[in-house]
């Protein structure tokens, strides 16, 4: 526990640890025998499908997936979810596959057809709710950069069976909701059409923040900053929704995105030179790194031999900027800046980089109650917003720049969903553990 508590950043420790201190004693309330409280005991789990492209080990499907069989932990330890796992679907079957020897352990069918995982050869709807996770797999690119993982063509099989039983039940969609807007489109008419409780999205929005901060709901908030890592698909659309979740409880709430751009190489220094974004904001987000020694800024700009940034215009002014700073950046970071008082704030989204990923079980955990109630967590606009923004940013990368103008993105919510806080993560194991 000690070498876990290593680490864990200090500044969280402290907290949790004032926390738990100002908890007051637990009351055992008396034993409810009534009826109704016998029969909310009886009442079966949701009973779901998981339709995945790829199942090995450290996979989304893994640990999302597993999560379900496994406990929240991954090793039959934790706390259980309230779902039951009833069938399985998987595109593609790798030597490295691990999903046949799981699911054999814990009694779940595989089937061979998406139709035969959701009916259950019963020839109707058998399911109570379906995890849809296509990532990771062996897939081609698309001219931007962005993996094709078949979305449109697993979510289509899933709405033919919808529409040939007349039934549906709620879907959670890992991730973008596809790698382009057409594609995005279709999905979200069909939803719109046959009003299919759905929820898409990553774990970025429901992660620990280093300090634990927040927008004010109402907030005018005149500038964002965030740094980002690794490949521009996959976590570019992490960054992009760690900025979402922040921004669009702003005052008027989201108002679509205007038009974008994509800069690489010394075009993001000279950007940042004439002002295209804010160093100071920059700087904050440098100081929020967990991982090391937080870095100057001369000194990522010499150690930063591709950068790439994203810079996001709003239908109601606001800019958003996101630096991919690969080498002296390995976190998320964010800061922003109120308008009105002119005053910064700045936080690191923070993932447990060990297993059992612990941040996958709260995503899991907006998922369920998704299944309980048969209403949507969060707001699905903000997934189609970042999936739709991501693709044109990519798009802006290939045209060497270009601005790109988006007036089909004028996507507008008011999001109804609240971070909270998760508790400490249970200690990592190393990744390649069971």
């Amino acid at each position: 526990m000690l070498n876990s508590l290593r680490a864990w950043p200090k500044t969280f420790i402290c907290l949790s640890l004032i926390a738990f201190s100002l908890t007051p004693p637990l009351v055992l309330a008396q034993e409810d025998n009534s009826p109704s409280s016998q029969v909310e005991a009886a009442k079966p789990l949701p009973r779901i499908a998981a339709i995945v492209t790829e199942y090995r080990h450290n996979s989304h499907a893994d640990v999302i997936v597993s999560r379900l069989m496994q406990t929240n932990t991954l090793d039959g330890k934790g706390e259980t979810p309230q779902l039951e796992l009833v069938s399985l679907w998987t595109d593609q079957v790798p030597e490295s596959d691990t999903s046949r020897k799981l699911a054999k352990e814990h009694g779940v069918p595989i089937y061979e057809s998406i139709e035969e995982a959701l009916t259950m050869g019963t020839g109707k709807l058998a399911v109570d709710g379906i995890l849809l996770v296509a990532e990771h797999g062996q897939y081609e690119k698309s001219a931007t950069g962005q993996v094709i993982y078949p979305k449109l063509r697993l979510f289509k099989q899933i709405e033919k069976v919808f529409r040939k039983t007349g039934q549906i039940v709620p879907i959670f969609h890992d991730k973008h909701i596809a790698d382009n807007w057409e594609d995005s489109m279709q999905i979200m008419s069909a939803i719109r059409e046959l009003h299919i409780p759905y929820i898409a999205g990553s774990s970025l929005p429901v992660l620990w923040r280093i300090p634990d901060a927040n927008t004010e709901r109402g907030e005018h908030i005149k500038e964002v900053v965030a740094t980002s890592y690794g490949s521009l698909d996959a976590y570019g659309f992490h960054a992009l929704e760690m900025v979402h979740c922040l921004i669009d409880r702003r005052a008027g709430g989201e108002t679509g995105v205007k038009s974008v751009q994509c800069l690489e190489g010394e075009a993001v220094w000279k950007a940042m030179e004439d002002g295209v974004f804010d160093q100071e904001l920059l700087k904050e987000c440098l100081g929020r790194l967990t991982k090391h020694s937080p870095p100057k800024l001369s000194e990522v700009k010499e150690q930063t031999r591709e950068p790439v940034l994203f810079i996001i215009n709003y239908n109601d002014g606001l800019k958003a900027s996101v630096l991919t700073l690969n080498g002296p950046v390995n976190e998320w970071t964010v800061a922003w800046r109120n308008a009105d008082t002119g005053k910064s704030t700045a936080t690191t989204f923070w993932t447990q980089e060990a297993r059992p990923f612990m941040h996958f079980t709260y995503l899991l955990k907006g998922a369920e109650k998704m299944f309980h109630t048969g209403k949507p967590t969060w707001n699905v606009e903000r997934t189609l917003l970042v999936s739709g923004t991501l693709d044109a940013l990519l798009q802006s990368k290939v045209a060497g720049g270009k601005l790109i103008e988006t007036p089909y993105l004028d996507v507008t919510y008011t999001p109804k969903w609240e971070w909270k806080q998760p508790p400490p993560p249970p200690p990592g194991r190393p990744i390649m553990s069971q």
